[in-house]
């Protein structure tokens, strides 16, 4: 066990830190804490990062990004509509109800009803519970991403919900949004939101073969980088996410520390609101805007070369992703555009953008604001922490808006089903699509790619639609943002690490 170096600010910030954490004890900090317990209030990476830990997916990635089996045990294709997963015999929820297809269902129905789940769901036109152990799903026509979508299945305790309070409240004070019950490896014990996250072991966990020792875990937030680092090597807490770029270097040079990095696919955006500002729906404008941002400028001086420039949503090795199309700044083509567009003289804007959602969120925001006003674009610039933030742009409460994306389905689609098809509420495509932005050909070709089983034929329509996209500068692209995790030496954490940015900590091993 490392020796710890108290360090008194972190200390103090920790507030419900344990100091010296035993050989089955895990001190660790995020930039944020969970917003809600409900793992179907918000689509989102803390959201995701949480319900592995209190919950069990159906299936999850694994490292080579195949499906390892969870809750269901196995599953069989019966025909191109027709799925069926056999769930684990003898799984218990904490509340200790057994768990079965029923619950299941329940969740997958509830899941339906998401405002944001819906839209990954909507291809899921039934599920019914053949027995107790066997639940059949049906698409509304072949699928190819039916194991993908299946990962964001966390089975809840439907009896115990139901009694609670079942409903979805996005930025609500409900039952799910406070109290858990799910089979996963760990129970909430302590929750002060912004404050700490006390995690017991689950003593009727059901997998027995989890390597996984951990029996307490203290979660707590600590917002500002230099902090969440300083507190790592001074040995206060044993797990830090994010690393910042600046600091990848002293990490690595820490006897007592290790540093995990990994290339990521989480695109970071910029989303412009046409409905909003009228000078966002002017073609030219938004051409100009992508002109105007130096995209590898960002990369190199504020992400420390920690990002790969990006000229559209999907990452290389991605089906859409379309080799063509190439990051372009360019500011005098910029000033040439607004020249020609109908707001030659410049324009007034608002944006707003998280401060602790993304690596460097705020400063990226304020180096593109720079940058826009070069071509007499004025940005009216706001920040706050995302738990602020997300209603914030539910709302569409500014013209110009941040939004980071990791393909939930590791799939091109996964983009343009949440960013960029025409916001629909009933169907929930669109849900993160802030700008309003629509266009009939994108929602025609991502329609057709979700029921296309012919790889060819399917990547020939994803990259059209980012095509189209970057014709159009739907939106701003700005880089993919890369991962990076660092633990005391004694933490085992690169085999829990993925590049879903996920941890399974229910399988983590802690040594002396």
């Amino acid at each position: 066990m490392k020796t710890l170096r108290h360090f008194a600010t972190a200390t103090a910030i920790l507030m419900g830190a344990t100091g010296l954490a035993s050989a089955q004890t895990l001190n660790f900090a995020y930039d944020a804490d969970p917003v809600s317990l409900d793992p179907h209030e918000q689509l989102s990476g803390g959201t995701l990062q949480l319900s592995h830990m209190i919950f069990d997916p159906l299936l999850r990635w694994n490292a080579e990004l195949g499906f390892d089996p969870r809750l269901a045990s196995s599953w069989e294709r019966v025909d191109d509509t027709t799925m069926r997963f056999m769930l684990r015999d003898g799984v218990k929820f904490h509340s200790g109800n057994p768990m079965t297809a029923a619950d299941v269902v329940w969740t997958i129905d509830r899941l339906k009803n998401s405002p944001d789940f819906k839209g990954l769901f909507a291809a899921w036109t039934s599920v019914t519970a053949v027995d107790d152990l066997t639940v059949e799903v049906k698409t509304d026509g072949p699928s190819p991403l039916m194991l993908h979508t299946a990962t964001y299945v966390f089975p809840m305790d439907s009896k115990f919900y139901e009694e609670g309070g079942p409903e979805v409240v996005k930025h609500g004070d409900s039952f799910a949004s406070k109290t858990v019950s799910g089979t996963g490896p760990f129970t909430i014990s302590e929750r002060e939101q912004g404050v700490k996250v006390v995690f017991k072991r689950n003593p009727d966990y059901w997998d027995t073969n989890s390597p996984g020792n951990v029996q307490t875990a203290v979660l707590t937030p600590i917002k500002e980088a230099p902090t969440r680092v300083a507190a790592l090597l001074a040995g206060d807490v044993d797990f830090i996410a994010p690393v910042p770029p600046t600091d990848l270097e002293r990490i690595e040079a820490d006897e007592n520390s290790k540093l995990v990095t990994m290339s990521g696919t989480r695109i970071i955006t910029l989303q412009m609101n046409g409905g909003r500002n009228e000078a966002l729906a002017d073609k030219n404008v938004r051409l100009a805007m992508v002109h105007a941002i130096n995209n590898q400028g960002i990369v190199d001086k504020i992400m420390k070369g920690f990002g790969t420039t990006a000229a559209q949503n999907s990452p290389a090795g991605y089906l859409g992703h379309n080799p063509d199309l190439k990051p372009r700044f360019d500011l005098a083509k910029a000033q040439s555009l607004m020249a020609e567009s109908g707001f030659p003289d410049g324009f007034s804007a608002t944006m707003m953008c998280p401060n602790n959602r993304y690596v460097n969120d705020f400063k990226i925001c304020e180096a593109a604001a720079a940058m826009l006003a070069k071509i007499n674009v004025k940005i009216d610039l706001t920040t706050m922490p995302k738990a602020q933030y997300w209603p914030k742009f539910d709302e569409r409460a500014a013209d110009i808006m941040m939004i980071g994306w990791h393909a939930d389905t590791e799939d091109s689609a996964n983009f343009y089903e949440f960013l960029n098809m025409t916001p629909d509420a009933e169907t929930g495509r669109g849900q993160y699509n802030s700008g309003g932005y629509s266009n009939a050909k994108v929602d025609e070709l991502t329609i057709a790619s979700l029921t296309e089983t012919d790889e060819a034929k399917r990547a020939e329509m994803l990259q059209e639609v980012e095509k189209i996209l970057y014709d159009e500068a739907a939106y701003i692209p700005l880089h993919w943002q890369d991962l990076a995790w660092a633990a005391g030496s004694n933490v085992d954490i690169e085999p829990v690490l993925n590049v879903m940015n996920f941890p399974y900590l229910g399988d983590l091993v802690v040594s002396e």
